[in-house]
């Protein structure tokens, strides 16, 4: 058996926010989370690049660190890391035995999050970690991550409306599950919030009294590089940006925030393990360029609207003419509100379904397309991602962008 099959048999499980089983299941393997240490981040958009950084920066100051996030876009693994490499499949698959063998046979059945997530602090109590990076996966106060009592620090980095489904119609609510993962007396990292959600953020961080850090985004000062003014005014840090996008230069921020905060409580991180950490750091289709037979490609996940206005801000910086997109979307997602920040007319739109998930269909989703963009010059559906991208290359020389899913994006590194 490996570590699909195994994790397949808790998917009917879906997404289930609670924190019973999670507990239960966690006090059956002797409580590792009360062993690490933990830096804790929700939000919307943003948490993977923040995570990212911090991870590359402690590691890089010689901290054995964990880091734990999701989804992953190849392998399983990915989402188990320390020190930067991904777990081995075998330990994994190991851990998920252990994991499995700890359920008592007449509690509810865990979801496959939960699971995965059991996995990954009981492999970093195992390894016994300074620090655990970890990852929210959805909502925040009933999200499986959210067991850890008192995190060195949390961080939220961004809300907008995306699974509404599950934590609430308005931004408000959702607001109100993200900081779900305020503790009382700990210091929190808030990024550009909209006015509804800081509201309320701001009276759950009055309420617990956590000391609070909002950053201003970092400043751009040469090609790849930006400055950070310190929550203390005392100094600039100038560190190199590798993650493309406006958007990092937020996230970045955010990042260096949480690093004072450790350093104020006594973690050694020099300035030259965050000019080294920033620089090594690396966080795989997000605004990534890569070579598909021979010719350049731009990858990014944009799977919601305010996910697509980062990625669009970026392609309005190219300077092309028209864009070439190549889609696909799960059905869940906004896609209305996702094709009106991303088309202008002139552009291509080629849309492919999303293998092995609950897709959107490619044949509605050019409907939906053509009526919110008239102006497109060509809209059309393909069966499966190889042959739209054959299309979009053959049709032109132009920039060509294939985004609208996580999943879409780790189904095409996985074929390349």
């Amino acid at each position: 058996m490996d570590i699909d099959s195994l994790l397949k048999s808790f998917q009917p499980f879906g997404i289930n926010l609670g924190l019973l089983r999670i507990v239960k299941l966690l006090a059956n393997l002797g409580n590792p989370h009360h062993q690490v240490p933990v830096v804790h981040v929700a939000g919307t958009n943003g948490k993977g690049s923040v995570c990212a950084y911090l991870s590359s920066v402690l590691t890089e100051a010689g901290y054995r660190t964990g880091r734990y996030i999701s989804p992953h876009l190849v392998d399983w693994t990915e989402r188990i890391c320390l020190n930067e490499q991904a777990i081995s499949t075998d330990e994994l698959y190991e851990l998920l035995q252990k994991v499995q063998a700890a359920f008592a046979p007449d509690d509810e059945s865990p979801t496959q999050f939960e699971v995965i997530t059991a996995a990954a602090w009981l492999y970093f109590a195992q390894q016994q970690v300074d620090v655990a990076v970890v990852e929210v996966g959805l909502g925040g106060r009933l999200d499986a991550t959210n067991v850890c009592a008192n995190p060195l620090v949390t961080i939220i980095t961004s809300i907008s409306r995306e699974h509404w489904q599950q934590l609430g119609p308005t931004v408000a609510d959702i607001a109100r599950e993200k900081a779900g993962i305020l503790k009382p007396g700990c210091p929190v990292v808030v990024g550009q919030l909209p006015k509804d959600a800081l509201e309320v953020v701001r009276s759950r961080i009055v309420e617990l009294q956590c000391p609070v850090f909002t950053p201003q985004p970092a400043r751009p000062i040469s090609s790849g590089w930006a400055e950070y003014q310190t929550q203390d005014n005392s100094k600039l840090i100038q560190y190199p940006l590798p993650l493309q996008g406006q958007i990092q230069l937020t996230n970045s921020a955010l990042a260096l925030a949480a690093i004072e905060i450790l350093q104020k409580q006594g973690w050694h991180i020099s300035q030259a393990a965050i000019i080294n950490g920033m620089a090594k750091t690396k966080w795989p289709g997000r605004i990534q360029w890569v070579a598909w037979k021979k010719h350049k490609l731009l990858l990014d996940g944009a799977h919601n609207p305010a996910g697509a206005e980062v990625l669009r801000d970026y392609v309005d910086t190219l300077n092309h003419p028209s864009v070439t997109w190549v889609m696909g979307m799960m059905a869940n997602k906004d896609h209305a509100d996702i094709f009106q920040v991303l088309l202008r007319p002139e552009d291509r739109l080629f849309l492919v379904p999303v293998p092995d998930t609950a897709s959107a269909v490619p044949d509605q989703l050019a409907k939906l397309a053509v009526d919110i963009c008239p102006g497109l010059s060509l809209c059309q559906s393909y069966p499966d991602l190889l042959s739209a991208l054959s299309a979009a290359f053959a049709a032109t020389e132009n920039l060509v962008v294939l985004c609208g899913s996580l999943y879409l994006i780790g189904h095409f590194l996985a074929i390349r």
